[in-house]
């Protein structure tokens, strides 16, 4: 299959560099690509030029606010993606589901339905934040870092009286996130976590 090598090399520099936490110098993006210094200090500028990648004080390769931009941008299509196996989840379970994803520290509410037919039902806003390490949804993320995709179960951590229950969405590129289902009452985890569990893997195939 042909590829474009310039477009190629410059998408796996991006990856290199977003892998790399503390940056890269142009010597070892260099070694990585197997290409020499000046072909890197190329891809570098123009991708410099567009925001991707920057320079700090040390010379280092790092992402650039242009990624950001393109994440934010991303974030719609990534909730229109999940919206029918949330809906499907809501459904079946009778309690809010949601799609969280992990912003640095924080889990960020990015998609949720609420059941239909139930009579009361958390209120869960979309945009809504909190630390990882509380509640389902980002402990479920937590655990997906781990390679474990099983579900997770909480109570009372973000909201008194409130039972979740959340599994890490496995297999997406650059996608750190979880499905979950809150309610105002316990939930039967051995039931409804297979259900969080696949209504994850939906979600993964759906944005496949």
């Amino acid at each position: 299959m042909e590829t474009a090598q310039t477009l190629d090399r410059g998408l796996r520099l991006l990856h290199l560099v977003a892998e790399a936490p503390g940056g890269l110098t142009v010597t070892e993006a260099a070694a990585r690509l197997g290409v020499g210094r000046a072909v890197v200090y190329r891809l570098a500028t123009t991708l410099g030029a567009h925001g991707m990648i920057r320079r700090d004080g040390a010379g280092r390769l790092r992402l650039g606010a242009g990624v950001l931009h393109l994440a934010r941008r991303a974030q719609p299509l990534v909730a229109d993606a999940a919206l029918p196996a949330l809906r499907r989840l809501a459904e079946k379970v009778g309690a809010t589901a949601h799609l969280t994803v992990a912003e640095g520290a924080e889990g960020f509410a990015l998609a949720v339905v609420e059941p239909s037919w139930t009579q009361f039902h958390v209120a869960y806003r979309t945009g809504s934040r909190h630390p990882l390490e509380l509640g389902a949804a980002g402990q479920a993320i937590l655990a997906g870092r781990d390679g474990d995709y099983g579900y997770v179960t909480s109570a009372g951590q973000l909201q008194t009286g409130a039972y979740g229950v959340a599994a890490a969405v496995p297999g997406v590129d650059g996608l750190e996130a979880s499905v979950g289902v809150v309610a105002l009452s316990a939930l039967n985890a051995d039931v409804i976590g297979p259900q969080v569990v696949a209504a994850a893997s939906a979600v993964s195939k759906a944005l496949s």
